[in-house]
C-alpha cells in the first residue's frame, strides 16, 4: 500500500481518535438491541411532542416484526419503506431487518411511475407508506407484485392533545382512503402480531444485504444501491469516533430523511446505537428547523447548504442561544468559503463554542466517509477520511495514483463500501474494483485532490449531474422522460444557479414536427413530468427552441446552455 493510501490521519491531528476500530459483527437491529438493554429509560425517539425510550423501541420493533410474518414477509424478501422521519419509519426500518428482510427506502414525495419503478426494481412484496400517499401506491399497483400495502398515519404517532389539532389542520387537508380500499391499516397491523407464534428472529450476518438506496451511479441512470448490516453499522462507530464530545443521551435533530443516506445512516442509526436521542421531524422548513433546534436544545444539528443560508435570513434567530451544539456538519454540496464564514460568525453570535465542518462522501458509501477534524480547519477542505476509510486521488477511470496537491478522481474504500448496484453487475464492476493493495475501491466520477497531511479537496464533478436543495437530479433521466413524449424531438436538461437551492432544473426543448410552441404545449409537457418526475426533480421553467447547440461529435451541448443562461441572468440582474 502506498503512503498516500495508508494516510489515516485522525490521530495524528486528534490525538484521542484512533485510526483503526473494532466493528461490532452483529445486524442493525441487533445494535440497537445492544444500546436499549444498556440505556433502556433513556428516550431513543421525540416526535411533535410524544417521546419513545429505548425499551418502548425495541417493543415496539418486534411488535412491528411480528406484524410483518404475519402477513407473509420471510427473510430475504425486499419491503418498500416510502415514509417522512416518524416513529413508525423507523420502527418499520428495524423490524425488517429483525426478520431478515431488506429495506427498500424510497421517496415518499416521488412520481407514480417512480415509485412503480422502485417497486419492481427492488421486487417489493410489501410496501408500507403513509395515508396521504396511498393514492400514487394504488394507481401503480397492478403493475407491481405487492401483495400488501400497509397505511399509515402521522396522527398514529402524535400525543393526544397533538392529535386533535392535527385532524382540524393537516389531517384536514389528506384525500380520504376508501373504507374498502385492499390495504391494511396501521393498528389493525399492529394486532396482527397476535397471531404470530412462532419464531420470527431470523439470524443473519454483518455482511448480509440490509437495505437499498437509490442513487444515479456513475452513468446518471437510477440504481439501487446494496448496503450490508456491516456497511451501516460501522457508519455508526466511525462518526463516533470522529466525534469524541458525543456522550449518550445527546439530541440529534434528524430533519435529514430516513430515505437519504445521511438522514438514515447518521441522524437515525448511528445515534440509535450509541444512545442518542433524535429528534424526528417529518417534514421541516428552514423556520420549523431553526425553532426546534433552539426549543429542543439540541446537540448535533446536520443540514445541506441552502437550509443554512436560509437560517442566516430568519428574524426568529435573533437573541437565539445556541451554546448547546456540539456539532454543526454539512453536506450533500460543496459548502462555499464565503458561506461558511458567515454561518461561522452566526454561531459565534449565537454563543456557540463549534463552528460548522464540512462533510463529504457518496451512497455508495452509506453517505459520509469524510470530515472536518472539530479543532482543525482549512480552507476548502471537505477534511479527513475516518478511521479505517481510505481515500486515494488517481488519474480518472485508472489505478494510476497522483502525487499529493494533484488533481484526479477521488476514490474510496472502507467498511462502509456497498455491496453492489442491484441488477446492474456491469456497472458494479466498473465502480467497485480492486487494486493491488488488496483494497476495494470506489470510483466516485467526483474529483479531487489531497494534501501531505491527508485533507481533501472536493473540485467537482465529473459526471453530469445538478444538486438542487442537497437532492441529487441527473439531466439524463429527465431528459429521457421529455424525449418520450409526443410532442418532444430533443431535449437538454441544465441546472442554472439559485440563491436559495443552490440550483434549479430548467429544460430546453425542440418540439417535434408540426407542434406548435405555445403555453398549451408547455403545460402538457410539464403534466407529462409531473407523473414521471419527483417534485424536487420538476423544471421550474421549458424553454422551446428551434435548433439545440450541438457538440463536434453532434451531441447536444448543455455547458454552451449552461453559458447562455448564466449570460442571461447577468443581464437581467438575476
Amino acid at each position: 500500500m502506498s503512503t498516500i493510501t495508508a494516510k489515516t490521519p485522525w490521530k495524528e491531528h486528534m490525538g484521542d481518535v484512533p485510526m483503526h476500530l473494532e466493528y461490532f459483527q452483529g445486524t442493525m437491529f441487533e445494535a440497537l438491541e445492544r444500546v436499549a438493554e444498556q440505556f433502556p429509560g433513556f428516550i431513543a425517539l421525540d416526535f411533535m411532542g410524544k417521546s419513545t425510550t429505548y425499551k418502548q423501541l425495541v417493543e415496539q420493533v418486534k411488535t412491528c416484526a411480528k406484524a410483518l410474518r404475519t402477513i407473509g414477509v420471510r427473510e430475504g424478501d425486499r419491503v418498500t419503506i416510502a415514509m417522512p422521519n416518524c416513529p413508525q419509519a423507523v420502527c418499520l426500518f428495524y423490524a425488517v431487518n429483525l426478520i431478515g428482510g431488506i429495506a427498500n427506502m424510497i421517496h415518499p414525495l416521488s412520481a407514480e411511475k417512480e415509485i412503480e419503478f422502485y417497486l419492481n426494481e427492488s421486487g417489493s412484496v410489501t410496501a408500507i407508506t403513509l395515508d396521504q400517499f396511498y393514492h400514487k401506491f394504488e394507481a401503480v399497483r397492478k403493475n407491481t407484485k405487492v401483495v400488501n400495502i400497509i397505511i399509515a398515519s402521522i396522527r398514529d404517532a402524535l400525543a393526544q392533545p397533538i392529535k386533535a389539532g392535527y385532524m382540524l389542520t393537516e389531517g384536514r387537508k389528506i384525500k380520504k382512503i376508501p373504507a374498502d380500499a385492499p390495504v391494511i391499516r396501521w393498528r389493525e397491523f399492529l394486532r396482527m402480531s397476535r397471531h404470530c407464534f412462532y419464531e420470527y428472529r431470523v439470524s443473519r450476518s454483518s455482511e448480509d444485504p440490509a437495505v437499498i438506496l437509490y442513487s444515479g451511479g456513475t452513468t446518471g441512470t437510477t440504481k439501487g444501491i446494496v448496503l450490508t448490516n456491516g456497511n451501516f453499522n460501522a457508519l455508526g462507530q466511525q462518526v463516533i469516533a470522529a466525534n469524541p464530545m458525543f456522550r449518550p443521551g445527546d439530541k440529534m435533530l434528524a430533519a435529514m430523511p430516513v430515505f437519504h443516506g445521511f438522514g438514515l445512516g447518521v441522524c437515525i442509526h448511528t445515534m440509535l446505537t450509541q444512545g442518542g436521542r433524535c429528534i424526528l421531524v417529518p417534514r421541516f422548513t428552514p423556520k420549523t428547523y431553526a425553532r426546534d433546534l433552539v426549543k429542543k436544545r439540541c446537540n448535533f444539528v446536520a443540514g445541506v447548504p441552502t437550509l443554512y443560508e436560509a437560517l442566516l435570513r430568519l428574524s426568529d434567530m435573533d437573541g437565539a442561544d445556541l451554546s448547546c451544539l456540539k456539532g454543526v456538519f454539512s453536506g450533500g454540496d460543496s459548502l462555499s468559503i464565503e458561506l461558511k464564514k458567515k454561518l461561522d460568525k452566526f454561531l459565534y453570535d449565537h454563543k456557540a463554542t463549534v463552528q460548522v465542518r464540512e462533510g463529504y462522501g457518496t451512497t455508495e458509501t452509506v453517505t459520509a466517509c469524510c470530515l472536518t477534524p472539530s479543532h482543525m480547519y482549512k480552507e476548502g477542505s471537505i477534511g479527513l477520511p475516518f478511521p479505517d476509510t481510505y481515500i486515494k486521488i488517481v488519474e480518472p477511470g485508472t489505478d494510476r495514483e497522483l502525487p499529493y496537491g494533484e488533481e484526479g478522481e477521488i476514490l474510496l474504500a472502507g467498511p462502509t463500501v456497498m455491496r453492489e448496484y442491484m441488477h446492474h453487475p456491469e456497472e458494479t464492476a466498473q465502480t467497485l474494483r480492486a487494486h493491488a493493495d488488496g483494497l476495494t475501491w470506489v470510483y466516485t466520477g467526483d474529483l479531487g485532490k489531497m494534501d501531505e497531511q491527508g485533507f481533501v479537496y472536493f473540485k467537482g464533478r465529473a459526471k453530469r449531474m445538478i444538486v438542487t436543495s442537497g437532492y441529487n437530479v441527473y439531466p439524463a433521466q429527465i431528459e429521457n422522460i421529455l424525449d418520450a413524449h409526443e410532442c418532444v424531438q430533443m431535449s437538454c436538461v441544465i441546472g442554472i444557479p439559485d440563491p436559495y437551492k443552490m440550483q434549479k432544473v430548467k429544460a430546453f426543448v425542440k418540439l417535434a414536427q408540426g407542434v406548435e410552441a405555445s403555453e398549451a404545449t408547455k403545460q402538457v409537457i410539464m403534466d407529462h413530468c409531473r407523473k414521471h418526475v419527483a417534485k424536487y426533480a420538476m423544471p421550474c421553467d421549458i424553454v422551446f427552441r428551434d435548433e439545440m447547440p450541438k457538440t463536434l461529435v453532434g451531441k447536444v451541448a448543455y455547458r454552451v446552455l449552461e453559458e447562455e443562461e448564466i449570460a442571461r441572468m447577468k443581464e437581467i440582474g438575476a
